[in-house]
């Protein structure tokens, strides 16, 4: 006889029982649902955003057919491969002579009969703005053609069409405060245009630029650098042609194979999109076209989808064993009507297929509803428009079955026990006894083990699948202790008060459904933590690697040619009105022997240094450079690298500064710049400038307290002033200097190595004059506020700069351990209420024998906000623990590649922390538990119906 009667009446029984019990049902509908949600909008927006060939060139080409580009060999032959990323020549490269440029290429000549073409090049250029002045790049390129639609869309106004017209992209509008309308002026050659319209680039949002039509600024900037020999010309980049093919004919193969015999370069979409056989690509035997698959990302998203379908399985799990809980009567009935026990574990598993399949459906609904809903804001945060929604439907399949497949999975154990329950246990409401497995925890322990051992051993050898195999093998080992620690802590409860006695013994008792809910917790938090703890040692690396262009807070002002050097003061009044300064500039000169190198570079020799000399040994020289610095590399632990990078020998070794004026690092200056911008508070060596001793911020460049300071004296013969003052030969002088050391802590100050007094570098014969000053800053700059200062020091000759902090490279690290924090903390609040519900279902009976013998309302409150606090709790903790083993395995990977790329080349970092997040594990194993405590109790009812006990 066929099962589908058997199975229909049990699919009818699991649905008429959903909807008597919407409570439940509806808790489990969403457990399964969220899930598919997430992964539903994940491939959504994964699709959307992929990449494809397709996609890459619309972004590129636009509507067009191909885009042209000359090589820059001149007229010869090459090849290439259809995605015109690859190319070379047939041969060897023709020679060129220095300074030679290749013959020019007519590459209009090369487009096939019938062709309609743009052209696009681009020019970086000083404009104005509404706040001042801002620096961009104009490209002129059509856009208002319908050749450039899906590449370049507008958004307001109109696509600019005459030559004193330009369109910006909404980037550079937000940051310039200019509309349409508005007049812009391109400096320099003084090219005034009208903005006529807002653009945007779909393939990359935060691009801030310019577009103009063809010949609307390059050449016209070019006339006036002919014209004016003092306006630069303009530094234009390559041009490139966007082809339309003849009608419905496209760029075809064969066109591509005719451009390159004259060294033109071709991208086509219709080669690109249906490329031609091996055989036809001359290039094809000289590269690699095999799978460019990474295994390692298969099996990550392979272990993902492994742990969701857990996590999913262990929250809804102990849902389904209320149902099953409170239907015990209804199955006894099935039993004891000559049901087997197949069929009524059948009543049990249909109930997880009717509510996988409704919370499936409903989650592909709700993710393709988010996903649309929440598009823009995606696309902001990805700098990148979508297109249209890429929709797979065998993906979107796949994760429906997923989710009801995972429904059945979790009501699997339920039904199993539900099917070896007596039929009069299951009509008086009496539960048997069934000890726990004694094999479970000796497996779990030997698994715990293993994986641990799997994943440090796959740290250490650089395997992520190691450590991806052993992390998950580790917290199964983990969820087969679970049941042991859930007994361990009825022990714990015999000191303390009834309520939180009670709910410790009621979990150890009531294993089945404490320990799904404890492993649910323990998997989610363990995820989160992993994730949090390998973010947060990522930007703890990260930041470490940082090297700062200045102090923090502070700004630097420069001039660039010393005839700049009187119009100082106005530049100085420009800053302090345009930027957010606070408190008193401190003013600097810089120094120089012989004839000024920023003014006379032109001729070799023309010009002089002075330079301090460096000791040489211990605590003088690097030993991570020179002889012997890779068998040291050999040798050493990265924190040991990390020191021996640190220190004063080796801070300077990758990274100077000229932007105090002096290339050795030196600048003239006094008590002032030392407190301000070096931030050494120390009297003594205020004093000792002021008696005309200099500080030196370097240890390693001093021995018994002095400094060997070596001066070329080289005088250029156009040098008149200076000349006719030291008429003699080219001098070198060494002198030694005793010195202040500053600590060794102020060796990485940005830019100074030594703060000479202005009366001694006049007595060694050295030049000094006024460059520049230091500002503190009350925070950093606005992009209004740069801009506005630009245009002010513009008009005082445009001769002085302004440097400000370089911030380190931005993350969205705080986001991430706040999300991972949330969810953690959703899936635990989750998992508590689902062991709270069957808590109170299970201990009804408990319940009201408390209530008739004299327990206070409060008592019930309590007991669960009690229950809930514990499966939190324990949850938590576990999981926190079970999260560091991947993370530190993994840091362990990270640090294996950093060694071997430092043992290469020593003065590469390769400090690899590992950092605890300890704000999102205080917030999750304490704010969480405590709140799932407080919520359980606070939705849980005191007053309670006394009924009369079975039996």
């Amino acid at each position: 006889m066929s099962p589908l009667p058997g199975w229909r009446a049990a699919l009818r029984i699991a649905r008429r029982d959903a909807l008597r019990a919407k409570g439940r049902s509806a808790l489990v509908v969403a457990m399964i649902a969220l899930p598919v949600v997430g992964v539903t909008a994940l491939d959504l927006t994964a699709r959307s955003t992929e990449t494809t060939p397709a996609r890459v060139l619309t972004e590129t080409l636009g509507s067009a057919d191909a885009r042209f580009t000359d090589a820059g060999l001149g007229p010869v032959r090459i090849h290439q491969m259809p995605d015109a990323f690859n190319w070379t020549t047939p041969g060897d490269p023709p020679e060129q002579r220095p300074g030679e440029e290749p013959a020019p290429v007519d590459v209009p000549a090369t487009f096939p009969d019938g062709s309609r073409f743009l052209t696009e090049q681009s020019v970086p250029a000083s404009v104005t703005t509404r706040h001042g002045i801002a620096d961009t790049e104009i490209t002129e390129l059509r856009v208002a053609d319908p050749m450039m639609r899906g590449r370049v869309e507008l958004t307001d106004g109109a696509y600019p069409r005459a030559r004193n017209e330009v369109a910006a992209t909404t980037a550079f509008a937000e940051a310039s405060g200019l509309s349409v309308g508005d007049r812009v002026t391109v400096r320099g050659p003084q090219l005034s245009y009208t903005l006529t319209g807002v653009v945007e680039v779909p393939a990359d949002l935060n691009a801030k630029s310019l577009f103009a039509v063809d010949g609307a600024v390059i050449a016209p900037w070019q006339q006036a650098a002919d014209r004016d020999k003092k306006i630069l010309p303009p530094q234009a980049g390559e041009m490139t042609w966007l082809v339309n093919g003849p009608s419905k004919a496209g760029v075809t193969w064969r066109d591509v194979l005719a451009a390159n015999k004259t060294g033109v370069l071709v991208t086509s979409r219709q080669v690109v999109l249906d490329p031609p056989p091996a055989s036809e690509i001359p290039l094809a035997e000289k590269m690699d076209l095999g799978s460019t698959s990474d295994p390692k990302m298969t099996a990550a998203a392979l272990t993902v989808v492994v742990m969701a379908v857990l996590e999913i399985v262990l929250l809804a799990g102990p849902a389904f064993a209320v149902g099953a809980r409170r239907s015990r009567r209804q199955l006894g009935l099935v039993g004891s009507c000559g049901g087997s026990r197949g069929q009524v574990g059948a009543v049990v598993l249909a109930g997880g297929a009717v509510l996988g399949a409704v919370g499936a459906a409903i989650g592909v609904a709700a993710g393709f509803g988010l996903t649309a809903l929440f598009r823009p804001m995606i696309e902001e945060f990805a700098g990148r428009r979508f297109g249209e929604l890429s929709i797979q439907p065998l993906e979107i399949t796949a994760i429906a079955v997923l989710g009801l497949v995972t429904g059945v999975l979790a009501a699997l154990a339920p039904a199993i026990v539900a099917a070896r329950q007596s039929v009069l246990e299951s009509l008086t409401g009496r539960r048997g006894t069934r000890r726990g497995s004694r094999v479970l925890p000796v497996v779990g322990v030997i698994a715990l083990a293993a994986g641990v051992a799997v994943a440090v051993y796959g740290g250490i050898s650089g395997s992520t699948n190691l450590v991806a195999g052993g992390s998950v093998l580790a917290e199964l080992g983990v969820l087969g202790c679970v049941p042991v620690i859930v007994g361990f802590l009825g022990r714990l409860g015999s000191r303390l008060p009834m309520t939180p006695r009670f709910a410790l013994r009621d979990a150890a008792r009531n294993r089945g459904r404490t320990a799904p809910a404890v492993a649910a917790v323990m998997a989610a938090v363990a995820g989160s933590v992993a994730i949090a703890t390998y973010t947060s040692s990522s930007s703890a690396e990260q930041q470490a690697d940082y090297v700062p262009n200045l102090t923090a807070g502070t700004a630097a002002l420069t001039v660039s040619q010393t005839a700049e050097t009187a119009e100082l003061p106005r530049v100085r009044a420009a800053v302090d009105q345009n930027l957010p300064v606070s408190g008193g500039r401190v003013d600097f000169e810089k120094v120089w022997a012989g004839s000024n190198c920023s003014v006379y570079y032109e001729e070799a020799n023309g010009c002089g240094t002075v330079e301090l000399v460096k000791p040489t040994g211990k605590g003088h020289t690097c030993p991570l450079q020179g002889k012997g610095a890779k068998e040291l590399a050999l040798r050493i632990s990265s924190d040991e690298h990390k020191r021996l990078m640190n220190s004063p020998a080796c801070l300077d070794e990758l990274y100077t500064s000229a932007l105090f004026g002096n290339d050795d690092d030196i600048v003239v200056g006094g008590a002032d710049l030392l407190a301000s911008y070096v931030e050494l508070d120390d009297p003594a060596a205020a004093k000792a400038l002021a008696e005309g001793t200099p500080v030196l911020l370097n240890p390693a460049y001093a021995k018994n307290g002095e400094v060997t300071l070596k001066a070329d004296h080289i005088y250029n013969g156009r040098d008149k002033k200076n000349r006719a003052q030291y008429p003699g030969k080219a001098r070198t002088t060494t002198d030694r200097l005793k010195v202040y050391v500053a600590p060794a802590r102020f060796a990485a100050t940005p830019g100074i190595r030594m703060i000479l007094p202005k009366q001694t570098a006049a007595r060694l014969g050295l030049h000094t004059e006024d460059h520049g000053s230091v500002y503190r800053l009350e925070r950093n700059p606005t992009d209004a506020e740069n801009q506005a200062m630009a245009a002010a020091i513009t008009q005082t000759g445009d001769g002085a700069y302004v440097t400000t902090p370089m911030e380190p490279t931005s993350s969205d690290d705080a986001t991430i351990l706040l999300i991972l924090a949330l969810f953690a903390g959703v899936v635990t609040l989750g998992a508590a209420a689902i062991t709270t519900g069957l808590s109170k279902a299970d201990a009804e009976a408990d319940l009201i024998t408390l209530s008739a013998v004299g327990a206070p309302p409060g008592v019930r409150r309590s007991l669960s906000g009690f229950q809930c606090l514990v499966v939190a709790l324990t949850g938590v903790l576990l999981g926190t623990l079970a999260g560091i083993v991947p993370a530190v395995a993994l840091r362990l990977t990270d640090l294996g590649a950093a060694m071997e790329v430092m043992r290469r080349d020593p003065l590469v970092s390769a400090y690899t922390p590992i950092v605890m997040p300890w704000g999102t594990i205080g917030l999750l194993t304490l704010a969480v538990p405590v709140l799932a405590g407080l919520l359980a109790a606070g939705l849980t009812s005191s007053r309670l119906t006394l009924t009369r006990r079975a039996g």
